[in-house]
């Protein structure tokens, strides 16, 4: 038994984590052994002192420790956090393109709470736990390298560590460049649309990349359409269904600044002459263009997460319903809808539930063009279920015959 700090289970606890799950949660623990810091490297082991592997602990937590390796003898050094960021890059090289995609996604890399987006040739970090804070410089010094050797130059790196969840850690705040300043707007181009994120003010890190190949797949469908994209955010997929040959698109969004910049984004593309942005609340919005009669070719419903916990998954539930539900009755006869989640509350099982109430609440048959999730770049890792979160339907809407 090896005398370095251990976290010791307590007997018959930690049955997710030995199932594949990346988390030990506080009232799992029976003994701490030796005295370590939080955010400092432990092992794992069980109630009777067998290695099970090494984590960070962080009892500020309710997850006291975040997994790093099933290994008993791993030694998080370099070398180890080398293997972990080349492995994350190669599988991206692997799975999408990555002009601009996610690099590390957490603990579906098993480099728990780091989370790193590349928009073209910068770099934005966010760092959600302790422990990986600590590591962060070295794993942000790597992977510039990894990127180096594929003839990658990374101009900058911005950090956006600012998401609540870092107070539970005991952790402030922050943002900021951890690079020599740059111009925080930054173009991409995806799925051969432009755009600019604002890496310093947009949401999270600036642009959702798990939509990629989602917004991808309604292109076809909106050729010669009239088309309404609710939530749109910085018009991805307005701009998608302009991109697949749509007649008209409406996008809308609750934020001003939402619109703006996605107005920004269709006169970036020369689209301006078929994509409008507009700023309302979609809950009262598509109501209101129901009783005006509008009918749409595809409706698009990309809400933002309506639940964080669990505790409000049934409020979630009748948010979810009711957009469908006005969605549905907006598409035309044989018209297509396009509708998400992206709350890990809502599982599969729920969304799927939900949707199918709300159609028949609308009266409307649901015709499954297909079931998606996040874009690769985004991973599902079996065993630990918080890292599938995006849930994706394209349905035909069809009136009862």
């Amino acid at each position: 038994m090896s005398d370095k700090p251990a976290i010791r289970l307590r007997r018959g606890e930690g049955r997710a984590f030995k199932a594949g799950g990346p988390w030990i949660y506080d009232n799992e623990i029976g003994e701490i052994v030796g005295d370590p810091a939080d955010g400092d490297v432990v092992a794992i082991q069980d109630y009777n002192g067998y290695p099970l592997g090494v984590g960070f602990l962080n009892r500020a937590s309710t997850i006291a420790v975040r997994v790093l390796s099933r290994k008993g003898d791993a030694v998080i050094d370099r070398a180890f956090l080398e293997g972990r960021v080349r492995a994350a890059w190669q599988y991206r090289k692997d799975t999408v393109d990555t002009s601009s995609c996610r690099v590390i996604f957490g603990e579906a890399d098993f480099l728990p709470g780091l989370v790193v987006d590349k928009f073209s040739d910068v770099l934005v970090v966010e760092s959600l736990a302790l422990g990986i804070d600590k590591l962060k410089s070295t794993i942000l010094e790597l992977l510039v390298d990894i990127l180096a050797e594929d003839g990658i130059a990374i101009r900058g790196i911005y950090e956006r560590s600012d998401a609540k969840v870092r107070l539970k850690e005991g952790m402030e705040r922050v943002k900021g460049f951890l690079s020599d300043p740059f111009d925080p707007v930054v173009e991409i181009v995806e799925n051969g649309v432009r755009y600019q994120v604002d890496v310093a003010e947009g949401q999270k890190t600036g642009f959702f990349l798990d939509q990629k190949y989602n917004r991808l797949a309604i292109q076809p469908l909106a050729k010669g359409g009239r088309v309404l994209d609710c939530f749109t955010h910085t018009g991805s997929f307005a701009l998608n269904a302009a991109k697949g040959g749509a007649r008209e698109v409406l996008g809308v969004d609750a934020s001003q600044l939402g619109v703006d910049q996605a107005t920004r984004n269709a006169q970036l593309n020369g689209m301006e002459d078929r994509v409008r942005f507009e700023c309302h609340d979609v809950f009262d919005l598509l109501p209101d263009l129901e009783q005006r009669g509008e009918k749409f070719d595809l409706v698009i419903l990309d809400p933002p997460a309506f639940t964080k916990s669990r505790a409000s998954v049934k409020k979630a539930v009748t948010g979810y319903r009711e957009i469908n539900l006005r969605g549905m009755k907006l598409v035309r006869d044989g018209g297509y809808l396009a509708t998400c989640t992206c709350s890990h509350f809502m599982t599969p099982e729920l969304f799927a539930k939900t949707v199918g109430e709300a159609a028949r609440d609308a009266r409307r048959r649901l015709r499954q063009v297909e079931f998606r999730t996040q874009a690769p770049d985004h991973p599902v890792l079996w065993g630990a279920d918080q890292s599938l979160y995006l849930k994706f339907y394209i349905f035909q809407v069809l009136e009862d015959k």
